[in-house]
């Protein structure tokens, strides 16, 4: 699937840095996403940035985008570039990649930052809309 983005990993010398594997089940996501050296999400847009908590909750280094939600959801748990910046998103995975007290530091920072999201705090601060809500409408 997607010869256009295996050719390209050779063109561009990549092939013993990236290995292309199309597209990956959400059953095998987890333990792939675990396994990286880095996952890299350079999202335009966001509603959340459920991948990027993934990611630190794994302890997996993360580069990120600046755009939408992602700064307030990721904090210091990762790096944040423009995602319209190629070189700064270029400079921050190799800044992860050649530096491997950086990266246990990003692995750290990232799996504290995921642990203050739990289904149980998110249905506890739904449960407080609802309530303020429901006392203005009275």
């Amino acid at each position: 699937a997607f010869p256009a983005h295996v050719h390209r990993i050779r063109d561009l010398g990549l092939h013993d840095r990236v290995e292309w594997l199309g597209r990956v089940t959400a059953e095998a996501m987890p333990a792939l996403v675990a396994s990286a050296d880095a996952v890299v999400y350079p999202s335009l847009y966001e509603g959340f940035g459920l991948p990027a908590l993934e990611a630190m909750a794994v302890g997996t280094p993360l580069v990120a985008s600046t755009a939408a939600c992602l700064p307030e959801v990721v904090g210091d748990g990762g790096l944040l570039v423009d995602p319209r910046d190629v070189a700064g998103l270029r400079h921050a995975l190799e800044a992860i990649l050649a530096d491997g007290g950086r990266a246990a530091g990003l692995a750290a920072a990232g799996r504290r930052r995921a642990a203050a999201y739990t289904w149980e705090r998110c249905s506890e601060l739904t449960i407080e809309v609802y309530r303020s809500v429901l006392a203005s409408s009275r």
